[in-house]
């Protein structure tokens, strides 16, 4: 898998764990982020990961800025992107079990080494379940057509 990470000032520490870690599964790393602790946007660098996404340069993306909430509301921004914030391991699964999320939004701030790691681990290796959920990933992207979702039908 082709993951893409990017990160604010406030995620370099973060983000450089979570590539060892990428590198560490055995998936590919494209860092889109920062290393200086030098004031940067995260707006841009969620946009430039998830735009990567979304045209499928890369199949997953993982976003860091200091709680993850920016990078999360910028990302989601995207089309065809399902960025999830989360903060233990279950989120993590159920992101991907249920939401089929492919940009996972982490702190930098208020996680951990430990955490990260089973967090990154964890959504890295859960597949979508589909089944009942497709069709809500399917409502999901009726919204971004600007469509009603529930004038969607399964399959459509």
């Amino acid at each position: 898998m082709k993951v893409a990470v990017a990160n604010d000032h406030r995620g370099v520490e973060a983000k450089e764990q979570i590539k060892a870690i990428i590198i560490e599964l055995g998936h590919e790393c494209v860092d889109f982020g920062t290393s200086a602790e030098t004031p940067v946007d995260y707006p841009d660098v969620a946009f430039d990961a998830a735009t990567a996404v979304s045209t499928k340069k890369v199949d997953r993306a993982i976003l860091v800025c200091g709680t993850g909430i920016g990078m999360c509301i910028a990302a989601n921004k995207v089309h065809n992107v399902r960025a999830a914030l989360c903060y233990d391991e279950l989120n993590a699964k159920i992101s991907r079990q249920h939401n089929d999320s492919n940009v996972l939004c982490l702190s930098g701030d208020l996680l951990g080494s430990q955490a990260l790691r089973k967090i990154v681990e964890v959504w890295l290796s859960t597949d979508f379940s589909g089944g009942r959920h497709q069709r809500r990933v399917e409502k999901i992207h009726a919204i971004e057509q600007g469509k009603n979702p529930r004038t969607v039908r399964p399959g459509q």
